[in-house]
């Protein structure tokens, strides 16, 4: 998992740093935003003091409201040890009792100009992105059709040659030999290529090319959703192979399931066409048109009828 810290969200939401500075490295360990109203009011059995805790207008509205003492006791227990920070909405006044506490404990305070709810928001998507599981996987990532296709295989199947035949016929290359999947929420994997290798394809005999160079900005992509998984394998004679397209097997990477469709890898077959046609094909099940089902339908029926002629 990725580490974020509180420095991270100021500079990318653009806060003010009002006090508490020497905590501005404290790791932000989940995605969850607090608003602690209810601990504002004097509840404290069940804080939530490892997240990120904002007040806004309601909280700081009615936090005015309470005697001096009580306002230096809520405050010197929303600061804990592991609190990653503090962030106060709206560009509103910081009360003195926050930011005294706050520099007791090495607490970060800041301060943000958006409204409550919208300031949520981002924060919650730009947490939840940054601290999705992430994993590395052996192999290729091509969009094919708008497919994210994710290509394995053993070492030296023809992985990457496959990649670049795609690509010449007009898909973009996401990563080659290693890509990074995060999981951004349920059945979603999106994958990308490590920063060290992006945009580069390694071909045995030829060696390292960079395919942005070679065919325009148009052949490449940054991420990709993975939706399907093609698995190459040197053939096999005495496996039996579906012919009919009616087994469904799955990959699981983390939480999700994604198709997975094994192609036996043998001299004289096109590869990249048939990845092609794996795209497409997936594509219109998701639309609801299955050949293969259509194809054992019309089978079944005309079975039936012979009998029914005997």
């Amino acid at each position: 998992m990725a580490k974020v810290t509180v420095k991270d969200i100021i500079e990318k939401l653009d806060l003010e740093l009002v006090s508490g500075e020497e905590g501005i490295d404290r790791p932000i360990t989940t995605s969850d935003i607090s608003r602690p109203g209810l601990e504002i009011a004097g509840f404290f059995d069940y804080y939530p003091e490892e997240r990120l805790q904002l007040l806004g207008r309601t909280e700081l509205t009615f936090f005015q409201k309470l005697n001096e003492e009580d306002k230096q006791a809520r405050m010197n227990r929303l600061c804990t040890d592991v609190t990653p920070g503090i962030i106060i909405t709206r560009n509103m006044d910081v009360p003195e009792e926050l930011i005294e506490a706050s520099e007791r404990s090495a607490v970060p305070v800041m301060r943000s100009t958006l409204k409550t709810t919208k300031l949520l928001s981002n924060l919650t998507n730009y947490l939840e992105l940054r601290l999705a599981p992430t994993t590395a996987i052996h192999g290729v990532l091509v969009d094919v059709y708008g497919v994210g296709v994710l290509i394995t295989g053993k070492s030296g199947v023809g992985k990457s040659e496959t990649a670049l035949e795609l690509v010449k016929r007009g898909h973009r290359l996401v990563a080659d030999d290693c890509v990074e999947i995060r999981q951004e929420d349920h059945n979603n994997l999106v994958g990308n290529a490590p920063e060290l290798i992006e945009h580069l394809l390694e071909i045995r005999g030829l060696g390292i090319i960079n395919v942005m160079t070679l065919f325009g900005a148009g052949a490449v992509r940054s991420y990709k959703r993975i939706t399907l998984c093609i698995n190459l394998e040197n053939w096999d004679s005495t496996k039996q192979y579906d012919r009919l397209g009616l087994e469904e097997e799955k990959m699981k990477i983390f939480d999700t399931e994604i198709p997975k469709l094994t192609i036996p890898v043998r001299p004289g077959r096109n590869l990249a066409v048939i990845i092609e046609v794996a795209a497409m094909n997936f594509r219109l099940k998701r639309m609801g048109v299955n050949a293969a089902k259509q194809f054992t339908q019309k089978l079944q029926s005309t079975i039936l009828d012979e009998h029914e002629d005997d």
